[in-house]
């Protein structure tokens, strides 16, 4: 079974206390939304191999430790997706973003898949899918599904706001990714909005209704 990293470190959680309120306006809220994703990308890298290399400071020659190498994607589901990719790539600025967009159609709440654009080399990245609401988990699995079948074997998931039928949806279908996020919520509505949760997030990321 895939493991949770549920992150509560102070500053992500007063981010996310901020980004709940709906009184957030849109700019404040992408500019939050890139912060914690930024935030949340040193748990998520904390497993990157190193390497050792021989570099010369101002006063001597020493061995030091340096990213082996190993490429990573970031691969946002669109629409809200888009808001958490900038906070990683401050950190990660080499990494390749791959596409993947989803709807849920509103009868059957099922996610219909409408575009998907990735790297090539898929097979030989770690890739991190990043969407900032982790609800019934279908848009989640669908995307996952969909980068394990272009050759992917070693992928993340990193949401702000997950609840336990969406995370045990995600580990049901695919026990081998494991799930960062940085608040597991009550549950889902009969319209499967997350509780509390904050809404829609590309709504409030991006102004629309």
């Amino acid at each position: 079974m895939s493991k949770v990293f549920e992150m509560n470190h102070p500053l992500i959680q007063h981010k996310l206390s901020l980004i709940r309120d709906k009184n957030t306006g849109s700019k404040e809220f992408r500019e939050l939304v890139k912060e914690m994703s930024m935030l949340m990308a040193f748990e998520v890298t904390r497993d990157l191999p190193l390497e050792e290399v021989e570099i010369e400071t101002p006063i001597c020659k020493m061995m030091t430790k340096v990213l082996s190498g190993r490429k990573v994607g970031i691969v946002p589901i669109l629409r809200a997706g888009l808001g958490m990719v900038d906070g990683f790539l401050n950190l990660l600025p080499a990494a390749k973003v791959g596409h993947i967009g989803l709807y849920r159609d509103p009868q059957t709440l099922e996610p219909v898949e409408y575009y998907c654009k990735l790297p090539t080399d898929v097979n030989e990245r770690d890739l991190i899918v990043v969407d900032p609401m982790l609800a019934t988990g279908g848009s989640a699995n669908a995307a996952i599904q969909f980068i394990k079948n272009k050759g992917a074997a070693s992928i993340k998931l990193v949401c702000l706001i997950g609840c336990p039928e969406g995370i045990a949806a995600v580990q049901n279908t695919h026990p081998d990714v494991d799930i960062y996020i940085a608040a597991i919520d009550e549950k889902l509505n009969d319209h499967a909005y997350i509780i509390p949760g904050l809404g829609d997030a590309g709504d409030r990321l991006f102004g629309t209704k």
